[in-house]
């Protein structure tokens, strides 16, 4: 069964830092873009970033451009997402997205989300 399971929320405050993984399993990771999105309360679902399948092409939402780091280890069938200078707007639940095989932007499978919440 194909699975997704984030890991590495939690409270920080403002300025700091949080390292996210999410583990896969079920796939060959390897030959599928991921993407980490997040929902922040009362607030819809915004895209924050994407690795292809070998990891040599990523992108950034503007608003994490320069502050947020993707990569993903194949080898682990683990994605991470480093973030820094974190922010109160970044607080959220994050997901790692898995991209069908068809288009980039069409995640067929979610993770259950983890939480991240950036206050003093």
């Amino acid at each position: 069964q194909l699975q997704l399971a984030e890991s590495g929320g939690g409270l920080v405050q403002p300025g700091g830092s949080l390292r996210l993984s999410c583990a896969a399993s079920g796939f060959t990771f390897g030959n599928y873009a991921v993407s980490w999105v997040r929902q922040a309360p009362e607030k819809g679902l915004e895209w924050v970033s994407v690795i292809s399948g070998g990891g040599g092409i990523t992108g950034y939402a503007d608003s994490v451009k320069g502050r947020f780091t993707i990569s993903r280890d194949n080898a682990k069938n683990t994605l991470y997402l480093q973030m820094n200078s974190l922010k109160p707007e970044d607080t959220a639940v994050y997901f790692c997205v898995k991209s069908s095989g068809r288009a980039t932007y069409e995640y067929d499978y979610w993770g259950q989300g983890t939480q991240v919440t950036v206050s003093s």
